[in-house]
């Protein structure tokens, strides 16, 4: 596992770097293949993004991995990881190191290429158990987690229909403790048209996009609330000090805890986009949407946290939970109404910087949790 992994974070494999992520796919469906089944490398779903010119484009991404295994057992469940990181080809943090306290700092070790290994060593072990006749199992490895998993969305909710649980391998923390109930998030990009005009001569006649972008980041940030968090985070746009702008683009993140958030938010998105084109006599475009939905927990991931707990218990490893206000494609999982947990990952942390690491002795260590909680679940399920 350690091999692996350190091999697989040696690659680059930012969201954006197509080429690396080539590298990667073909490293993971290589390791992969020694599983049954039928594998493929997918192509990835369009998905239009908007330039700093106020264009959409369609953006390249990655294939997504997809392996089948047994789709007749009477047991069948969802395996998800991805192997992009946020690290792109030019960032400075490109190859790993052994700290003094004996972690491995690497782009991706923890996040989530450390996870990919346990995932493998783990229906490795599944596949040596006489029980692995009673269970199915589909693995999906995206290559756009990090940006959203736009262009693998409907893998995601395909190969979730009819599981009885998922397991996704994002990182515990440090100490083991994993993910429970999410919040949900949407990302937009709201597009500002106004009018281009002499900025001494006759500042009247035109129509000034970047402060009607500005107007619109503050009437987003006052929609936030306990169940809600706001942030405009990026505006493109505006040009040469003597002409007023006719083009900009605000970026906005909305972090909803419930379902309600989202009405919210999106009612304040409306209302701003409305307010703001009268105000400014300007042209408000919106695009982008919630793509991954709050995660609660549910009963059923009740049941699903307290068979890992009880595999844990037998394994001497302890396993607790909490709330975080990450996502990932678990919030997308769990919206499909499958439970999930989905930091069934190494140990490790300070994840998306250079500083991150990952605790070798837990790909082991999680490795066999992974391994018992699969096979209680070809057991007897979640019953």
């Amino acid at each position: 596992m350690l091999e692996r992994t350190e091999a697989w974070a040696a690659v680059n494999s930012g969201t954006r770097n197509i080429a690396g992520l080539a590298t990667m796919a073909d490293m993971l469906a290589d390791a992969f293949s020694a599983l049954p089944g039928h594998l493929a490398l997918v192509e990835p779903d369009l998905v239009d993004a908007v330039l700093t010119d106020g264009s959409t484009q369609q953006i390249e991404h990655g294939r997504h991995l997809h392996l089948a295994v047994r789709p007749d057992a009477p047991a069948q469940i969802l395996l998800t990881g991805h192997m992009d990181t946020v690290f792109p080809v030019d960032h400075p943090f490109q190859t790993g190191r052994w700290l003094a306290n004996g972690n491995l700092n690497a782009p991706g070790a923890a996040d989530m290429k450390g996870g990919l290994a346990v995932m493998l060593a783990a229906l490795e072990a599944v596949e040596a158990s006489p029980l692995a006749a009673q269970l199915g199992y589909e693995v999906l490895i995206n290559s756009d987690e990090e940006t959203g998993s736009l262009s693998s969305a409907p893998l995601i909710a395909g190969a979730a229909k009819g599981k009885v649980a998922a397991l996704t391998y994002e990182p515990a923390l440090p100490d083991g403790t994993l993910a429970g109930a999410r919040g949900g998030t949407g990302n937009f990009s709201l597009v500002v048209h106004g009018k281009s005009a002499h900025a001494g001569r006759n500042p009247e006649e035109g129509r000034n996009a970047l402060v009607a972008a500005a107007d619109l980041a503050l009437r987003l940030a006052a929609a936030r609330e306990p169940m809600l968090a706001v942030n405009p985070a990026r505006i493109d746009g505006g040009g040469p000090n003597n002409v007023v702008p006719d083009l900009a683009i605000l970026r906005v993140n909305f972090r909803p805890r419930d379902a309600g958030a989202i009405a919210r938010a999106q009612a304040a998105l409306d209302s701003a986009a409305t307010q703001v084109s009268s105000t400014h006599d300007v042209h408000v475009h919106v695009h982008g949407s919630f793509n991954r939905p709050p995660k609660p927990l549910d009963a059923g991931a009740e049941r699903l946290f307290q068979l890992v707990k009880e595999a844990g218990a037998d394994l001497g490893i302890p396993v607790s939970w909490k709330a975080t206000g990450g996502v990932c494609d678990g919030n997308n999982i769990a919206a499909c109404g499958v439970p999930v947990v989905d930091t069934m990952g190494v140990r490790g942390g300070l994840i998306h910087s250079a500083d991150e690491f990952l605790i070798p002795e837990s790909l082991a260590e999680r490795a066999g949790l992974s391994a018992v909680t699969i096979l209680r679940l070809a057991e007897k399920g979640l019953a």
